[in-house]
């Protein structure tokens, strides 16, 4: 079927100005085409359709009353912004979102002028906003709109009441919308709270209000008077109304809830309160999955990110595969907790993503999220490790980040016992760089006291997660990667693993490949093509990252000249450095070369497409391999 006939409004529609002129009827026409592009479109190539289907009213809306790009919005990640790229030019694209060569699943100031600020994480729409209208001041913009879009999940991020507590002291003119998707208000209390929204954002309310101050300010003592009673009268009102109590006390005039699929209330409070001074909230109720039932019906179905089917809303699975190293992890943690009530699991707002729901199902008592709040979950860490409880604290790595300054003065300064467990470690691939989790062997290596552990397959997984619930001295991490596991077969039980204790897998008498997790198999695989073409690697399982294993180490400087390190992680400060600094200290003369990531933001694509074009997977290593053999070879003969 023709685009023109099955989207109608839309394929009249590129960007922004071309809806400036349509009534709100035809807005909704447009509304219905959106959704209906989303679901056909992220059902055959996958991607976060949830959160978009919520906010296409809201998007709309937005683009209409303001002058955008010259009007800033910024949007909290991306996953709600897929209706925003679809109106600003990108609705092609959007068949090619998240994939090599694509446009971004977030919001990628290169990628178009209309998205004011890059975003991956959460919570940082409204702080990047401030900065901004703080800026336009200083330019002398004054009719300049700042507009930051943010979901209630990301509001339990303490990021964002930093920024809310700095705009009601800068006073900056600022729109925040609060897109909740997840609260609630009974019927009655919403028919109200929209008839008293609607009063007080209306220009006549505004005015009568202002003239009522003017008159009362002239009226000495009993004008004060009249102006408290009238102050006290609107805030009682809005204290039994809305529930923006708090942020009116945050220096935020409060508008809400309104209700956020109501395109014609969206406008209307809109168009009004863009001409007000100071901080606006805007709190618009939505729902995810808005308009599309398997979506609607299941919360898990809202995030998906595979390809699904359009009727059932059921994910596409591929044939066979092994057991991701999520799941893997999510069981083990399970069966050691049953042994060890004192064991916990903690996540941020990502129970499916990280493997606790297996806990969370199993022993309830013994799972906490604390939401999108990283920096609190790791103190809240340690806070339960002062008690003798032992917390495994699963985030992403890339999410991690968030909560260094917690990790170094909350947790390893006082030697609490808190094992760090980084999902998603490497490259995630469709997610791109806000996701890929390729920095943490390096801030953490430099944390005094800090083990940090990477396994070679899910049952080196399930070892290295015991070792580090029974280890007692510190902090200690393990990273694993995206995706399916190996499918080695798994033994019952655990078995602890020596800190500072690698493996050797096979002899070699040419090159040494040093190894650390997710490349110990990649590394086998290289090794296995390069023998065949006459070139004898011995291979190595580091296993951990920090601290190393320095005898396996003199045992290598002494028997090979040529000594190879690879991990997926940034090469500067990486497990790489680590064996270097030590050669160095040692004063070892052996050549050696780095294989991991490069010094660079490395874009989305699946991780198979990244691997191959970084030279990481097994042809590349390869190839890097000979090329660091030929090199010595002209060196040596050169020196001769």
């Amino acid at each position: 079927m023709p685009e023109a006939v099955k989207y109608p409004v839309l394929s009249k529609v590129n960007y922004p100005s071309d809806i400036k002129q349509m009534d709100v009827t035809e807005l909704k026409g447009l509304c219905k085409d959106i959704r209906e592009y989303l679901v056909d479109t992220i059902s055959e190539i996958g991607g976060h359709f949830g959160g978009g289907l919520g906010t296409v009213e809201l998007t709309v809306a937005i683009h209409k009353v303001f002058n955008t790009p010259y009007d800033l919005v910024v949007w909290d990640t991306g996953h709600q912004a897929y209706p925003h790229k679809i109106l600003t030019g990108r609705k092609e694209a959007l068949k090619k979102i998240r994939r090599l060569n694509g446009i971004s699943g977030f919001l990628k100031r290169s990628e178009s002028e209309y998205d004011a600020f890059g975003a991956g994480h959460a919570t940082t729409s409204i702080s990047a906003a401030l900065g901004m209208a703080a800026a336009r001041d200083l330019n002398s913009e004054p009719n300049r709109k700042v507009i930051a879009v943010i979901g209630d999940g990301a509001m339990t991020g303490g990021m964002a009441y930093e920024a809310m507590n700095n705009s009601g002291v800068l006073k900056s003119d600022i729109i925040v919308v609060l897109n909740d998707n997840n609260m609630s208000i009974a019927p009655n209390v919403w028919q109200i709270s929209n008839y008293f929204t609607e009063m007080i954002s209306h220009p006549e309310y505004n005015k009568f209000k202002g003239q009522v101050w003017d008159l009362t300010g002239k009226l000495d003592h009993f004008g004060d008077r009249l102006r408290r009673i009238a102050a006290r009268l609107e805030s009682g009102i809005k204290a039994v109304v809305t529930p923006g109590m708090l942020f009116e006390a945050l220096g935020f005039r409060y508008f809400g809830p309104v209700n956020g699929h109501n395109l014609h209330q969206l406008i209307k409070i809109f168009e009004q309160t863009k001409q007000f001074k100071g901080p606006i909230l805007i709190h618009a109720l939505t729902e995810k999955g808005k308009g599309y039932k398997p979506a609607e019906n299941h919360i898990q179905r809202l995030h998906a990110s595979t390809p699904f089917d359009k009727v059932t809303g059921e994910a596409l699975k591929k044939a066979g595969g092994s057991a991701s190293y999520t799941k893997i992890f999510g069981q083990a943690l399970v069966e050691i907790v049953k042994n060890n009530p004192k064991v916990i699991g903690i996540t941020g707002a990502m129970p499916d993503g990280t493997g606790l729901d297996y806990l969370q199902k199993a022993v309830p008592k013994n799972y906490f999220d604390v939401g999108i709040a990283e920096e609190h979950g790791i103190t809240f860490a340690a806070g339960m490790a002062t008690q003798g409880i032992i917390p495994v604290v699963a985030i992403y790595s890339t999410f991690r980040q968030r909560g260094f300054d917690q990790i170094i003065h909350d947790i390893a300064l006082q030697k609490l016992h808190v094992v760090f467990v980084m999902d998603r470690a490497g490259l995630v691939g469709a997610d791109g760089p806000t996701h890929h989790g390729v920095f943490d062997i390096s801030y953490l290596r430099m944390i005094p006291g800090m083990v940090i552990m990477a396994p070679k397959d899910e049952s080196e997984l399930r070892d290295m997660l015991y070792t580090a619930v029974e280890y007692k001295k510190g902090p200690i991490a393990l990273r694993y990667p995206r995706g399916n596991a190996l499918g080695v077969e798994l033994k019952e039980g655990f078995n602890a693993i020596q800190i500072g204790k690698a493996e050797k897998l096979n002899d070699g008498d040419d090159v040494a490949l040093l190894a650390l997790g997710s490349m110990v198999d990649y590394s086998i695989k290289a090794a296995a093509k390069l023998k065949e073409q006459g070139i004898s690697c011995e291979v190595i399982n580091m296993r951990f990252a920090k601290p190393l294993d320095t005898e396996m180490l003199d045992r290598i400087a002494e028997k090979f000249h040529k000594v190879i390190t690879l991990e997926e992680n940034n090469l500067p400060g990486g497990f790489g450095s680590a064996v270097a600094e030590y050669f160095i200290s040692n004063n070892y003369k052996n050549d050696l070369q780095f294989i991991g990531i490069p010094d660079k933001f490395v874009d989305h694509g699946t991780q198979e497409e990244l691997h191959k074009i970084l030279g990481i997977d097994p042809d590349g290593i390869v190839e890097r391999v000979k090329e660091f053999i030929q090199l010595n070879k002209i060196k040596h003969e050169v020196s001769l």
